[in-house]
């Protein structure tokens, strides 16, 4: 996620969402695992997985033996696009919506909505609210077709729509341990016929969290990519020996990538408009002010244009290539840190520098950046093999699944046409 602050809010708001939805929302836990011969029948599950901050180079390094053998043997692209703004919670619900986040609602991570308020990751009753929510997001769509689903963790698992929440779920709970995660996700796929969920989603925070305390070349970030990369190789073993292996279609995908960011390397909002003359509606790489009335002109002509370490733009002129400007959560000015730059209240810039913490690693910066591509990687009885995929944006993700689950599509902002190239035949 944008930086420290934003990331313990984060799993603050996770966390206590984990104290009242730890257990499935239905019943209490799927069927017992079925034999093999039973489990091996039935169409195909659809298993996607995100690991929150890997960057599209992580692989082929050393570091994820496990998922270089299933894009060998699977399909890979050279990168995925994130959307902007290159944030966690916005591009997660993109994946499973294929909108934009300018479309779904979930504009930043910190956001104001003239009805419901304020969104901020730490409110745990905002995000139990539908209305932030906006599309219909892979899980309600596959409930509603019939088709049972679960997840773990995903933002906005936590929000129902008319009613409709996934058949098991699961909050995030930073305390689990991935051989635990392993252990419940394999329980879902594993189960009898008629409980089992045709559609698994699972969403890892370990990687970003490193990368954001460490930065994406240290020895702890190496390690986290190497421990997650073990428990999907752990996965994966576990559903063939069940005879599973061949009955899943499984999607790994990031949500963006990281950069690093070197010590001092903050601006102080305040520096960028005084809390009279603006609201500061989000912080971090990506700002957004609501000049207060009667600052208007002079806050715009101040912040509009480029600046030392980043560009501030009209929210009606923002760079189409962005595709960000018209959602009305969208504040009135937008400003776009450099790479390597935060932007944060000065009482947390000044702690930071007497007390020499600060972020190492941060993401929120242009998506076409080398630091910041997304992984995508799929593999299964869907997929070719041994085949690359040129870049794409990740809006294309929610086609593919949706075909795969045999679903009618939402309305969305992805090109079912650029994934083709990656299903096998029919």
């Amino acid at each position: 996620m944008s930086g420290r602050l934003i990331r313990l809010a984060s799993l603050v708001l996770l966390l206590s969402l984990s104290a009242c939805a730890a257990t499935p929302s239905r019943s209490d836990s799927p069927a017992p695992a079925a034999t093999s011969a039973s489990v091996s029948s039935g169409p195909a599950i659809v298993l996607l997985v995100s690991i929150d901050g890997l960057r599209a180079d992580a692989l082929g390094r050393g570091d994820t033996p496990h998922l270089d053998q299933l894009a060998a043997n699977g399909v890979h692209a050279r990168w995925m696009r994130p959307s902007y703004p290159v944030l966690t919670f916005p591009n997660h619900y993109t994946l499973v919506t294929g909108l934009r986040p300018d479309h779904h609602g979930i504009v930043h991570n910190s956001m104001r909505d003239a009805e419901l308020g304020r969104f901020i990751v730490a409110d745990s009753d905002a995000g139990r609210v539908p209305g932030w929510w906006q599309g219909v997001p892979l899980w309600i769509s596959a409930e509603q077709a019939g088709i049972a689903t679960a997840v773990w963790a995903w933002p906005g698992v936590s929000a129902p729509r008319d009613g409709v929440l996934p058949r098991y779920w699961h909050a995030f709970d930073a305390t689990a341990p991935l051989d635990a995660r392993v252990e419940q996700i394999a329980q879902w796929i594993q189960a009898k016929d008629g409980t089992r969920p045709g559609l698994v989603a699972v969403y890892l925070e370990n990687v970003d969290g490193a990368g954001h305390d460490h930065g994406p070349d240290a020895p702890q970030t190496h390690h986290a990519i190497r421990a997650v990369d073990t428990a999907i190789g752990e996965l994966m073993e576990r559903l063939d020996a069940a005879g599973l292996a061949e009955r899943v279609n499984l999607v790994v995908v990031s949500d963006h990538g990281m950069a690093a960011v070197p010590e001092g390397h903050y601006i102080a909002v305040e520096d960028m408009a005084s809390m009279d003359e603006a609201e500061v509606v989000s912080i971090g790489q990506v700002i957004g002010l609501v000049p207060r009335t009667g600052h208007e002109a002079t806050v715009t002509k101040r912040l509009v244009g480029r600046h030392e370490h980043y560009q501030c733009w009209r929210k009606s002129e923002i760079p189409p290539r962005l595709h960000y400007g018209s959602h009305p959560r969208i504040p009135p000015i937008v400003c776009q840190m450099d790479e390597g730059w935060n932007a944060l209240p000065r009482a947390t810039v000044d702690k930071r520098n007497a007390d020499g913490t600060h972020d190492r690693g941060a993401h929120g910066y242009d998506p076409d950046s080398p630091t910041m591509r997304a992984v995508f990687i799929a593999h299964g009885p869907a997929f070719r093999e041994g085949a690359q995929l040129p870049p794409f944006d990740n809006v294309d993700v929610y086609p593919l699944l949706v075909r795969l689950l045999g679903i009618a599509p939402q309305p969305n902002d992805g090109n079912p046409q650029t994934l083709l190239p990656a299903l096998r035949e029919p």
